[in-house]
């Protein structure tokens, strides 16, 4: 072949992008199915040189039903077959899924997955951790992840789920102590420091899935005291009823001034409340009171009659006052 066929070849292949030299559609690359908690996603790359506006139809079957399409048209780089109300995904199944890429009127050729096994591929997400501490130690309360398709202890057993769980003192991560192969969802960290916070992980693996669980994100928590020493209570308790009959005695002693000094009066000063002490007025508060001296008075009339103590009256008469001493 000369060389300028090659060159027209080479250009001719560049100017179509995704297509090959006859003319078809090439597929995508990277075509993988995977699980994440018993979901079942379909993931791909584009078409090497895949120009715009390409779209994807992908589908998956199990080991014994045909290929099902779920999407179509999609311009997503996956598809979620779990995300459908569709009762042929068990979680013990075998599947395999595939896609093809179109552009306008052009398809691909389908591009198929490698097969799994839902139990044993799929990855087991963190679980959520809480702790409650109680003194010097700390319960650990582990809560499965959600699955989409039943729950880990139908799927696998509660008797093949295993919990694995880390824990150390804050900012000593490399002083983690493990402990494995548990079997409860609830665990009690105990003989631990008082007053000091400590940090817990864990993560799920089961018997018939090799691949490991994901780790929950560290939890942290601080211990109080240690059990059996109740003294820092009985202080705290002690020393609160002390107060308060103290308070409550000196309220009772000193009553008075706290009443006068919550609610004062206005009183006069104590020189204005004593009488006076002088000679003057000593005298005049036991003397007697003086006699009265007085005449008596006669009133005589031209007649003779004497009236004595009648009032004088304007008769157009005369009169003589007579006045003897007594």
């Amino acid at each position: 072949m000369s060389a300028r066929v090659c060159v027209f070849i080479l250009t001719l292949s560049t100017l179509h992008g995704p297509r090959a030299v006859s003319g078809v559609l090439s597929g995508p690359t990277n075509v993988s199915l995977t699980s994440f908690n018993m979901n079942l996603v379909l993931r791909w790359d584009p078409p090497e040189g895949a120009a715009g506006g390409l779209v994807y139809t992908s589908e998956y079957k199990s080991r014994f039903t045909p290929y099902k399409t779920i999407c179509t048209n999609s311009s997503q780089l996956q598809c979620d077959f779990s995300s459908q109300p569709d009762s042929s995904i068990s979680v013990y199944g075998k599947f395999t899924g595939r896609v093809r890429a179109q552009l306008g009127a052009e398809s691909s050729d389908w591009v198929e997955s490698k097969e799994i096994f839902l139990d044993r591929d799929t990855v087991i997400g963190p679980p959520n951790v809480s702790l409650i501490s109680t003194e010097d130690t700390i319960e650990v309360i582990i809560t499965d992840p959600v699955f989409a398709r039943s729950t880990l202890k139908e799927a696998y057993g509660a008797s093949n789920v295993i919990y694995n769980i880390t824990h150390w003192k804050e900012g000593h991560e490399k002083e983690a102590v493990s402990r494995t192969n548990l079997l409860q969802s609830r665990f009690v960290l105990d003989k631990l420091e008082r007053w000091t916070s400590y940090c817990v992980q864990v993560h799920i693996n089961a018997l018939m899935n090799p691949k490991p669980g994901e780790p929950s994100e560290p939890a942290c928590e601080r211990t109080t005291s240690k059990p059996g020493v109740p003294w820092v209570a009985a202080v705290v308790t002690f020393l609160v009823i002390a107060v308060a009959a103290a308070a409550l005695v000196l309220a009772v002693v000193y009553r008075k001034r706290i009443s006068n000094f919550l609610c004062p009066k206005d009183l006069l000063p104590q020189r204005f409340k004593e009488a006076p002490k002088s000679s003057m007025y000593m005298a005049m508060r036991d003397s007697h009171p003086p006699e009265e001296h007085y005449d008596p008075v006669s009133i005589v009339a031209d007649d003779g009659s004497v009236e004595e103590g009648s009032p004088l009256q304007d008769t157009g008469t005369s009169c003589s006052l007579i006045v003897g001493e007594s």
